[in-house]
């Protein structure tokens, strides 16, 4: 039985009816056709009643000594969910009129000629750590957060998908799922914060797994009431060990359940395995003390913000540490204090008065005065302490929203600039991307790219490349060869 190593963990509290709805296309395509038809006929009586649903985990490489051993290559992707200012953070233009630059003056940063703005003071301390593109643009005639973030994660040009109507695309954190799994038996890709609000925020697939189907989607980790800024932050459900003896009595059932059933099959044996996996999953201490934040020094936890961003890339560092391959971090800032603001989805949305959302420059939880200082701080400590740690050579860090703003300031009440997906930027770094550069720029007022324009598609290949996927290799899926997983190609002007 190939790939055996992966599984379907399904929620204690979810029924065998809806574990077979997940499980059985995984499982399926792995039995021989004669299981196949017995487990069809019998129901799934046996299917996994124990965790979250959508998780794929690995199997244990070990070292020479032994020891399980972590995952080489890795990504933590932070979206920055609402799409922020390229002109007022990363791509400042302080020589054009006054209603296009910005009230923010640029500042030098340890490379010669990379200026930030002066509220990443933090950042502007280790661009040489990090690759600067300010040459990002939709091909597509595209103006919302709906297709700008589907484009952005599915690896293909979409010019327009309808609202709610999913057409079926992977995100990269599911293909890099189905092509690496964890080294360790621990999941392999996971969502820090899933996007919650207005489905205007929250692309179709984010949480389905495409056509690979919901064995590769990502688990949800944390909500705007559970996230690890929060002194009561609880583990997920697959790490959730309140009722030991209640989870071994589980166990028994089903080692008892489908024993007999498949002990004729030649795919039994494996499907006893997988079993084993799913159970050492759920009980081995390393998952477990990935997501207990107390283990880091109270200084490491403050160097990073004790707000929601700051908390969840250093609990996305623990986890690539402990082995998961691809972690999502939903840029949300948190509540700007005694201020309000949306759900985990849209910080930086900041449209300003048009939108009823305050001043885009203000200290709102919609001002970049409230919203760039933390991002500076968080993005800092955590690219200093991958290479303190000598983690960025196989970590791949990106940072950069579905699109970038208007040039120009829009003045209907409080200021703010609408969505612009023409021209904006991204911070890539690790995984043999060469720090302290500027690839592409944009012209006078950041309205367009005058040099090495790349696209989202570009950007999804490029870390997949980096990562080690196959772009070219097709997906066979169910019977049905699918093409490539990226439409774009990898810039390798990007890597030193």
């Amino acid at each position: 039985m190939p790939g055996a190593a992966n599984i379907v963990i399904a929620s204690g509290r979810t029924s065998v009816y809806h574990l077979r709805h997940h499980l059985k296309q995984e499982l399926l395509m792995k039995l021989p056709k004669t299981s196949r038809r017995r487990f069809l006929q019998s129901g799934g009586v046996g299917m996994l009643n124990l965790a979250v649903p959508g998780l794929v985990v690995g199997k244990d490489k070990f070292d020479d000594s032994g020891k399980a051993v972590a995952s080489k290559k890795c990504c933590i992707f932070i979206l920055l969910c609402g799409g922020p200012s390229h002109i007022d953070t990363w791509d400042l233009k302080p020589d054009a009129p006054s209603g296009i630059r910005g009230p923010y003056k640029p500042i030098r940063s340890k490379v010669p000629g990379m200026q930030l703005s002066e509220l990443h003071p933090m950042l502007s301390k280790v661009t040489d750590q990090f690759c600067l593109i300010r040459s990002m643009s939709h091909p597509a005639p595209i103006a919302n957060h709906f297709d700008a973030m589907h484009n952005l994660l599915s690896g293909q040009v979409v010019e327009r998908v309808q609202q709610g109507v999913p057409d079926n695309l992977p995100y990269i954190g599911s293909v890099v799922a189905k092509n690496l799994s964890s080294a360790r038996n621990l999941l392999t890709n996971a969502w820090l914060i899933k996007c919650v609000g207005p489905p205007v925020f929250c692309a179709p697939n984010i949480s389905s797994g495409g056509y690979l189907g919901s064995a590769y989607a990502p688990v949800f980790i944390g909500s705007a009431d559970n996230h690890p800024a929060k002194p009561d932050f609880k583990l997920p459900e697959i790490y959730d060990m309140a009722d030991p003896a209640r989870l071994k009595d589980r166990r028994k059932l089903l080692d008892s359940l489908e024993s007999d059933r498949l002990a004729g099959d030649a795919g039994g044996k494996d499907w006893g395995e997988l079993r084993e996996l799913a159970y050492d999953a759920m009980t081995r201490t390393e998952g477990r003390q990935a997501f207990d934040m107390k283990q880091e020094p109270l200084s490491v936890r403050e160097r990073y913000g004790m707000h929601p961003l700051g908390q969840n890339l250093l609990l996305a560092r623990r986890m690539v540490e402990a082995g998961v391959r691809f972690v999502t971090v939903n840029g949300w800032v948190g509540p700007a204090p005694a201020a309000g603001g949306g759900p985990p989805s849209s910080s930086w949305d900041m449209h300003g008065g048009n939108m009823g959302m305050g001043n885009a420059f203000g200290s709102g939880s919609y001002g970049m005065n409230f919203c760039l200082p933390r991002l500076d701080q968080a993005l800092s400590a955590l690219l200093t302490d991958l290479k303190d740690r000598g983690m960025l050579d196989d970590t791949m860090v990106v940072a950069m929203g579905e699109f970038g703003r208007t040039p120009k300031i829009i003045n209907t009440g409080p200021p703010g600039r609408q969505h612009w997906p023409k021209c904006f930027s991204a911070i890539v770094a690790g995984c043999g991307i060469r720090g302290g550069a500027v690839y592409g720029e944009s012209d006078k007022t950041a309205s367009a790219p005058t040099s090495n324009p790349v696209t989202p598609q570009d950007l999804n290949a490029t870390i997949l490349h980096a990562l080690g996927v196959p772009l070219q290799a097709p997906v066979r899926n169910a019977g049905i060869i699918r093409p490539p997983f990226s439409s774009g190609k990898p810039v390798m002007g990007l890597f030193g």
